[in-house]
């Protein structure tokens, strides 16, 4: 679904897709056309049309990743397929790790997940601008999320487009908290970052673009400092209760591979998370001494009460 928020400034178009792939923002210019983040591979598809009906037979210039988690870059080596010319940047952290196409460090084979191998040619460093639509985007590190992640923030019309730092709802998963690393206070740190940013219009990775363009405060805008309080209050919760956290993040992983499988028998996916470090180390860790299989299964069964899937006979489908 194209998204034409009236706060974005011109040229800046939002593609905001579902939750199994990242939100794409097509940005046109006097400089040329780019796009921010890709989605999911399944979905790499349904990205091409999307641009291309978009470009009308344009070509698209560059291609520019706030993080490289899967459903923000599994479409980079569809488009740089279709688009020879384009030239892609991403943030450097997370440099070495595309080179040697390590898969380990990219998160994909920890997550139970799949990327393309895609290829750069910049960087997106902290403290640079980047120009699109025509104005100048300030880079700022953001991590947290993601240790390498960065937003992207146009002081004129003071828009921010924030990756998973900041959604309307919540933020992202603290990763590096799962991995039994810091990662609290770095989403707290980019909180405040984004206050201090204050801005009118924030486009996230996930979800609608959400602000006032009327706003002429000297802070965010109310939708945006409502969306910075939500953040906190959840911050707050899983600083106090970690395990709460890591409990999230583990009905995140299955209900994201339950949205690549729509449906899959339920051998198939004791199969899959018995594969997947994260799971495997999560529940030695804290899995309280139980067996695998029902450890598992009680965060199924959580699933299926919340909604987000349900349970047909020995199969499992996803709840919408």
């Amino acid at each position: 679904m194209s998204t034409h928020h009236p706060a974005l400034p011109a040229g800046v178009r939002v593609f905001e897709r579902g939750w199994l792939s990242a939100n794409n923002v097509l940005c046109e210019g006097p400089e040329g056309t780019a796009l921010i983040d890709s989605g999911y591979v399944t979905h790499a598809a349904q990205t091409l049309a999307l641009v291309e009906q978009a470009l009308g037979g344009r070509p698209l210039g560059r291609l520019l990743n706030t993080h490289l988690h899967s459903d923000h870059c599994g479409g980079n080596a569809a488009l740089q397929a279709r688009y020879p010319g384009l030239r892609t940047a991403i943030p450097p952290g997370a440099a070495d790790a595309v080179r040697a196409w390590d898969e380990d460090r990219l998160s994909y084979r920890a997550t139970g997940q799949d990327c393309a191998r895609f290829a750069f040619d910049a960087l997106l460093a902290p403290g640079a601008t980047v120009t699109l639509a025509g104005r100048a985007w300030q880079i700022h590190a953001a991590p947290g999320h993601d240790p390498d992640a960065v937003m992207l923030f146009e002081p004129a019309s003071r828009t921010l487009i924030s990756g998973d730092a900041l959604w309307q709802h919540g933020f992202g998963v603290v990763f590096p908290e799962l991995e039994g690393e810091p990662g609290f206070d770095a989403v707290a740190a980019t909180l405040d970052l984004i206050e201090r940013l204050a801005p009118c219009v924030v486009i996230p990775g996930h979800g609608s673009p959400f602000g006032d363009a009327a706003h002429r405060g000297g802070g965010p805008a109310a939708p945006v400092a409502a969306a910075l309080a939500v953040a906190r209050q959840r911050l707050a919760q899983f600083v106090a209760d970690p395990a709460r956290h890591r409990r999230y993040g583990l009905k995140v992983l299955l209900k994201f591979k339950l949205l690549a499988w729509q449906r899959q028998s339920l051998a198939a996916v004791r199969a899959w998370a018995q594969g997947v470090p994260y799971l495997v180390r999560l529940h030695t860790a804290h899995g309280g001494g139980q067996p695998f299989d029902t450890w598992l299964q009680d965060l199924i069964d959580d699933l299926c009460a919340s909604g987000a899937a349900r349970r047909e006979g020995d199969w499992l489908v996803d709840g919408g």
